[in-house]
């Protein structure tokens, strides 16, 4: 909690600045006073503001989301969006790429005022200079607020930390004998972490489609179209 003379600073300049102690109603009310503000974070109740974003980062931001959004269109019932806002426990941070399960198809996120609202069931974070808050306290934060999987693209070592929760901690998910990792919570989401890093797109795309294509994924599309049935009624 800031202090009265901090709270009416704020009020006259209506900024946000890296390392700000707000709450997350005193930063999304200085937010939406700023239209022309497109990144802003609060992890453990600390503002963070990022520094330009590299091509790097965002060529490699656009390939996983479209990995993300393919395997989106494939699954019905399923959503998917890119650094969307999210309130978090008592936080508001925003994750680069989201994949959730509509909440009338038994998803634990759900929207409130234009913003993703819960624990989403993957988040992923692409990390070019943002490694230390991403493997720490987003880590931490996701960890608590019991976001099933947590996908990490470490993109200056070319490394996948791929976690998912099992008792409410994170464990890593470990790639297969040819090197695809699987998801849990999303039967069929494959990826190809080697393809990734040298941006052959095809390669990954064919290996996402494998998972499409398998059982594992028909019987998740079966389930998740039952859940919807069953809200109906």
């Amino acid at each position: 909690m800031i202090s009265e003379l901090m709270r009416q600073t704020l009020d006259a300049t209506g900024y946000l600045h890296s390392g700000d102690h707000l709450t997350r109603t005193e930063f999304l009310r200085i937010w939406k006073s700023l239209p022309n503000l497109k990144r802003a974070e609060l992890i453990g109740g600390i503002v963070y503001m990022p520094s330009p974003v590299s091509i790097d980062h965002a060529d490699m931001d656009n390939n996983v989301g479209i990995w993300v959004g393919t395997y989106r269109i494939a699954t019905p019932g399923c959503a998917s969006g890119s650094n969307t806002t999210a309130l978090l426990l008592e936080d508001c941070p925003q994750p680069d790429v989201n994949l959730r399960v509509k909440p009338e198809y038994g998803g634990k996120s759900h929207v409130r005022k234009n913003l993703l609202a819960g624990a989403a069931e993957l988040f992923a974070e692409v990390c070019y200079t943002t490694a230390s808050k991403d493997l720490y306290e987003k880590f931490d934060l996701y960890e608590k607020a019991g976001v099933p999987e947590y996908l990490v693209v470490v993109v200056r070592t070319k490394q996948v930390q791929w976690h998912r929760l099992v008792r409410g901690k994170y464990k890593l998910i470990l790639p297969d004998a040819e090197g695809v990792y699987r998801s849990h919570v999303f039967p069929g989401l494959w990826l190809d972490s080697e393809a990734l890093f040298t941006g052959d797109m095809a390669r990954v795309l064919a290996t996402l489609q494998k998972g499409i294509d398998s059982e594992e994924h028909q019987h998740f599309v079966e389930e998740l179209a039952s859940r919807k049935r069953k809200s109906k009624r």
